[in-house]
């Protein structure tokens, strides 16, 4: 009966993990870059850069910076404006053709908050990190890719899972660590295979599950508009169109009162997927590292500038907040990010080792019906 399940588990961890392994070797290969992709992209020029002005130069308001960018792309709408952290004086602009079109076609720049001007963000534009981005969130499918990706990190946990309950009466035989370099090649690969495994665990789960919440992200977003958002604006489902709206320069101290010790993430113009046809959204986020990954939404009033609605943060919604960055090692500055690289290099080898092994089996197999 213990071999049988042995067996069984044998078969789910080899199935499990041929299905979704060249997936994940992309995943894997594509991730190892976007771990350093801040210094990538000042290395690759990708970085916007903005003049060099006198450190106590006003910034322009709210409105006037809506009205450079929409200067900039002219027939466009505003639907999102950014604030990074690593550029005090520069704000991230989304512009589209509509406010509610998709993300993929929308366009990326940033602005000096001080002159206005417009800077270019290759990087958000189609350049290099962009298609890495793409191809390890969704390989160019949208949402089909994503739930795809999902699909195959399920897999991987179940591999994970597996690999772990195959381990423990493999290791009874031998010492922890123990490389049989005096036998064959298979078997120091499968030693190998199993030791960097097992070294592996914990932080392969980690990017497993973070990786397939962060997937699921458009149906975690879209299970929060039909809930938290459908409440939070639902006084205004009769209303007429909006035909006129306030302007945007109040925006940021209108939501510091209303969300006090939180700071402006980014804003949310009217029409777009993160507010709604009558609201300007401020998404307001702590101030501390963990805090700063969870956003608090305050819905304000586009006519009249009124707050309509601070919304709570579902638990799905901070989940999803939470394991993006630490999927890609963002919580623990330069130290987090080498070991992250670190683990993703030994988890392709994991892949790689386990594609050789399977092969060579079949090899054998081959040549005992031979």
């Amino acid at each position: 009966m213990k071999s049988q399940t042995i067996r069984r588990w044998s078969v789910i961890h080899t199935w499990s993990s041929l299905v979704c392994t060249l997936f994940l070797l992309l995943l894997a290969l594509t991730g190892l870059p976007l771990i350093f992709h801040h210094e990538l992209e000042h290395l690759l020029g990708d970085a916007p850069e903005l003049r060099e002005m006198p450190a106590d130069t006003p910034h322009l308001d709210l409105q006037q910076l809506v009205l450079k960018a929409e200067q900039h792309r002219p027939g466009e709408v505003m639907q999102y404006f950014g604030y990074d952290e690593d550029e005090r004086n520069g704000v991230i602009a989304i512009t589209a053709a509509t406010a509610g079109t998709d993300p993929n076609d929308s366009h990326t720049f940033m602005l000096d908050a001080r002159t206005g001007e417009a800077v270019a963000m290759p990087a958000a534009n189609g350049g290099l990190m962009m298609t890495l981005l793409r191809l390890h969130v969704d390989m160019f499918a949208g949402l089909a890719g994503k739930l795809w990706l999902a699909l195959m990190g399920v897999l991987f946990i179940l591999a994970i899972i597996s690999g772990t309950v195959l381990y423990a009466p493999f290791m009874r035989r031998l010492r922890f660590a123990t490389v049989r370099h005096d036998k064959s090649r298979r078997l120091r690969w499968l030693d190998l295979h199993n030791l960097i495994g097992i070294v592996t665990l914990t932080w392969a789960l980690v990017v497993g599950v973070t990786g397939v919440i962060s997937a699921l992200s458009d149906l975690v977003i879209a299970a929060w508009r039909n809930e938290s958002l459908s409440a939070m604006v639902a006084p205004y489902r009769d209303a007429p169109p909006l035909t006129e709206r306030a302007p945007a320069s109040q925006l940021l101290s209108i939501a510091r009162e209303a969300a006090p010790g939180m700071h402006a993430d980014f804003i949310a113009f009217p029409g777009t997927r993160f507010s709604s046809e009558h609201h300007y959204a401020v998404f307001m986020k702590g101030a501390t590292h963990l805090t700063s990954h969870l956003f608090t939404p305050v819905l304000i009033d586009a006519r009249t500038l009124e707050v309509t609605a601070v919304g709570d943060r579902p638990w799905y919604m901070d989940a999803l907040g939470l394991s993006q960055p630490l999927h890609f090692g963002d919580y623990g500055g330069r130290p987090m990010q080498i070991l992250w690289a670190v683990l993703d290099v030994l988890t392709i080898i994991v892949l790689g080792s386990g594609l050789y092994l399977w092969w060579g089996k079949q090899g054998k197999t081959r040549g005992a019906r031979a």
